[in-house]
């Protein structure tokens, strides 16, 4: 499973700011598949929820941490494994190892700069892929000299280059980021955009290419490509918790 654990920075001389940002991550998961546990205040300033494995709460955690990286004032940990279960029905009273390694990616978020703080820790590079019990006899066979890739690095630097992209975009660009996104993807659309913003094409165009848009739209189905293919490849998502196991019979 994917655990996404976002805490607040510059806290301890700044308002509480959990209840409006569990509001804001209410209003962007609604009718959004990938949820397994919603997001709750954990412990402080800290929230954190569960997503599923696969593409669906990979692409969920993608664009929550996008979103709250623009504001510049989260640190975002993204940790990926397995989870104890049964399933608690707040993620507070959860366990497992994609929380230990949420809380390591977190901690090493809040070292970077604001509008890149964020990090992602996964299994070690190289584990086995626990999905994979019979192998592909018609494959190429594996080279026994070349480095495993490191998925949980490479999410890391893509997010964080996506998120450098978008913290150097001016509001002019935002501006047009923004209706772009919440327009449907066909012909004319630049043209719509240059309507309502009551600016020319050309304008539109220019600010497309400054604010890096199309490169952005390029790069985010990677990332996402590659945190679902981490998240299924850890096994199992719900392992048995040691209570559940010392309460089973013969």
């Amino acid at each position: 499973m994917i655990v996404l654990t976002v805490d607040q920075r510059g806290s301890t001389f700044a308002a509480d700011r959990v209840p409006e940002v569990l509001a804001e991550l209410a209003r962007l998961t609604r009718f959004r598949e990938g949820v397994v546990v919603g997001f709750e205040r954990t412990v402080g300033d800290e929230v954190q929820g569960i997503l599923a494995s696969g593409r669906a709460g990979a692409e969920l955690a993608v664009d929550l941490s996008l979103h709250l990286l623009r504001d510049q004032g989260w640190s975002i940990g993204i940790g990926v494994g397995q989870v104890e279960g049964p399933l608690p029905t707040v993620s507070r009273e959860a366990r497992g190892f994609a929380f230990y390694r949420a809380r390591d990616a977190v901690e090493r978020a809040k070292t970077r700069g604001r509008g890149t703080s964020v990090a992602v820790e996964g299994p070690p590079p190289g584990a086995p892929d626990l999905r994979t019990t019979v192998s592909d006899a018609t494959g190429p066979a594996p080279d026994p000299d070349a480095a495993p890739p490191d998925l949980a690095a490479e999410v890391e630097a893509l997010l964080r280059l996506l998120a450098a992209i978008r913290a150097r975009r001016t509001p002019q660009g935002w501006e047009v980021a923004d209706t772009l996104a919440s327009l449907a993807d066909k012909p004319g659309r630049q043209k719509i955009v240059a309507q309502s913003l009551h600016v020319s094409e050309q304008a539109v165009s220019q600010r497309i290419r400054a604010a890096l848009w199309q490169e952005e739209e390029a790069v985010r189905p990677v990332v996402v490509r590659l945190l679902a293919e981490l998240s299924s490849s850890v096994g199992p998502d719900l392992v048995p918790g040691p209570d559940s196991i010392a309460t089973e019979g013969p």
